[in-house]
């Protein structure tokens, strides 16, 4: 698989639960979409456990409204979840229908959450992109519904876990890092449009904690990168599968709004 500067950039930020995006990912997809990029939201799950007041499916309904609430401000595709809260699971009825959407949108960028996180949700949710990004152009492996295999470079970058830790309590350090300083107010925007946890979190933790929480660890990856003053972090992933080597479409296309750590980079090792 070869890139190509003509085709146009794709990006496709996926996550488990509406508002997770939006705390992790979004200030990036904002920028993306302001530099070209078509841009897509995709919560796996339907939000259905996320009230201790309405039943499942009003909860569903209403999550998924305010889901693309915040969609709109990034102008973003919004697609429709695939199950429900705590059944994401790493099974062939989820794969399936996950490799047909990554066949419908066909992006050249992926968002995904962390592979290590406090949630179980979120690393299934990371696992199922992973292996239905790579079944995108198996002919023989059958999406549902089904839809012809599609072949084009596609890089996979994996956000910061929530409270920027793993499920062991140990700090993770992105690779690179995205300046989301001057979307800020956007970023706030499409979290505020999840009004039904907000306002769980207000009567619970104080008013705007909700807010302050994602505010707080934007400043800290800023403060990780130490050349900007909010941030989102990623990790790319291994090549092998979805394209070349050194295809990086996040830092070709955001420039020096995305940087990247030398120091993670050295890290990683090489064979001499």
């Amino acid at each position: 698989m070869k890139s190509s500067s003509a085709e146009p950039a794709v990006a496709l930020a996926v996550a488990a639960h509406p508002d997770d995006i939006e705390f992790m990912m979004a200030g990036t997809l904002l920028r993306l979409g302001q530099s070209g990029a078509e841009t897509h939201i995709w919560n796996l799950s339907s939000g259905y456990c996320g009230s201790d007041t309405l039943g499942g499916f009003q909860t569903s309904a209403m999550r998924f409204e305010e889901a693309s609430d915040s969609a709109r401000i990034a102008g973003a595709t919004i697609h429709q979840p695939i199950t429900n809260d705590l059944e994401i699971l790493y099974t062939r009825e989820l794969l399936i229908r996950v490799t047909a959407v990554v066949r419908e949108i066909n992006p050249t960028i992926v968002l995904l959450p962390s592979p290590q996180d406090y949630m179980e949700d979120h690393m299934t949710a990371s696992r199922l992109v992973v292996t239905g990004v790579f079944g995108r152009g198996m002919r023989n492996y059958l999406s549902s519904p089904p839809l012809e295999p599609v072949d084009r470079p596609v890089a996979l970058y994996h956000a910061m876990p929530h409270g920027l830790r793993d499920q062991l309590r140990r700090l993770v350090r992105p690779g690179q890092f995205v300046d989301v300083t001057p979307v800020m107010d956007e970023k706030r925007a499409m979290l505020a449009c999840h009004k039904s946890q907000k306002e769980w979190l207000d009567l619970t933790q104080g008013v705007d904690s909700y807010i302050h929480t994602m505010e707080s660890m934007t400043r800290d990856v800023g403060t990780m990168s130490g050349i900007f003053t909010c941030a989102e972090g990623w990790r790319r992933h291994a090549h092998w599968g979805f394209g070349p080597e050194d295809f990086d479409p996040l830092s070709d296309i955001l420039g020096d709004a995305c940087y990247t750590d030398p120091d993670y980079e050295a890290s990683l090792g090489s064979i001499n």
